[in-house]
């Protein structure tokens, strides 16, 4: 173990399933399976992620998608309305829904999580995004051009704040910069107290302290492992120096395979079916960083695929696993899958146990 790495228990860790809740899933390829974005696949996918012993599901929002030749997630279910059907058809797992904060009114969502902590049994979580991709929003002329990337996070603080006071007070009364809130009641109130658990996937600084400030846990992403470190590390920092903490959480991709030989003819069948308009409409629609370089999951999609993947047969994954772990100081994974049935129970039978297993690495 090298000198930056730490003991971890496995045990304490959460392990999470990113739902195909889009078309084309988290690869961009013609390659099968392709993931359709069906509610039927969400479910089978749910059940399975629950009895393998997942801590956590969480679907995504997607409004327009990529384009191309496969119409990349041109496809979404909406995550709030899919997540109440999949807390009613599931019993342990935690169901994280995510809500745009320009598109639905703090009062609305106050009493859509609300109704949805009801049905979940006090399991659901709200994963918040201030924005992102402007054309989803164009389209449907709701993205406040008036707003920069700051002013967003501005906006969004004070609609969760008016979200937790609506979750907590008998009758709010609120006159802010974005909302204006007479009197307004908002029953019942979450079955969790005082409030749902929050993560939020804010990379800058202003949105790292939004989520510190407001939330639990931060997702967070990095070109190698040890920017991946780096910004584990510097969240926990921020969130020492407000005498606060907060978890940290990042995305990987999982393609399986008994041999070498398995996984690379995988690997090169997705390569060869690559959707070069959709992995341009993706680039185009994010744009690059203002330093010019592309982000982390720009620079992973034009390889196809659009997060880090883990690879090999199950010791080996698990073996990439423990070192992830064990250099970033991340509190947890959130998964997606090549083939969301066989590759979700590969990894939940063969890879999950040993990870569980594994009390103390080090």
């Amino acid at each position: 173990m090298s000198s930056a790495s730490k003991a971890v228990d496995f045990n304490k860790l959460d392990f999470g399933v990113f739902l195909p809740v889009a078309n084309g899933g988290w690869i961009i390829s013609d390659a099968q399976p392709r993931p359709d974005g069906s509610y039927a696949l969400n479910r089978e996918a749910a059940l399975l992620a629950e009895e393998l012993g997942f801590d956590f599901i969480m679907s995504m929002a997607k409004w327009k998608g990529y384009g191309g030749e496969t119409n990349h997630w041109g496809v979404s279910l909406e995550s709030m309305t899919m997540m109440a059907a999949l807390a009613e058809a599931t019993s342990r797992v935690k169901v994280f829904a995510t809500v745009h904060t320009i598109l639905y009114h703090p009062a609305a969502a106050a009493k859509m999580f609300s109704t949805l902590d009801q049905i979940s049994g006090g399991r659901v979580g709200m994963n918040i995004v201030s924005g992102s991709y402007a054309g989803e929003f164009r389209q449907m002329g709701t993205w406040p051009e008036h707003l920069d990337h700051d002013a967003r996070y501005d906006l969004a603080r004070e609609w969760i704040q008016v979200v937790k006071r609506l979750w907590n007070e008998e009758r709010v009364t609120h006159k802010g910069q974005f909302y204006q809130l007479e009197d307004c009641e908002s029953n019942p109130k979450p079955l969790q107290r005082p409030r749902p658990p929050i993560i939020c996937a804010g990379a800058s600084d202003k949105g790292m302290g939004f989520t510190i400030d407001e939330g639990d846990a931060c997702f967070i992403g990095g070109r190698d492992l040890e920017e991946l470190a780096r910004v584990s590390a510097r969240a926990k920092e921020l969130a020492a120096e407000r005498g606060k903490t907060i978890k940290t959480y990042s995305m990987f991709g999982v393609l399986p395979g008994d041999s070498e030989e398995e996984v690379q003819a995988r690997l090169q069948r997705y390569r060869d079916g690559a959707d070069l308009e959709a992995i341009k409409g993706l680039l185009r629609s994010y744009g690059l960083e203002p330093d010019g370089r592309e982000n982390s999951m720009q620079a992973r999609a034009r390889n196809v695929f659009m997060n880090e993947m883990l690879t090999g047969d199950a010791e080996s994954i698990a073996r990439q696993i423990k070192h992830i772990m064990e250099m970033t100081g991340l509190d947890g994974m959130m998964l997606t899958f090549a083939d969301y049935i066989g590759d979700l129970r590969y990894f939940g039978e063969k890879v999950l146990p040993l990870l569980r297993s594994a009390k103390e690495a080090g």
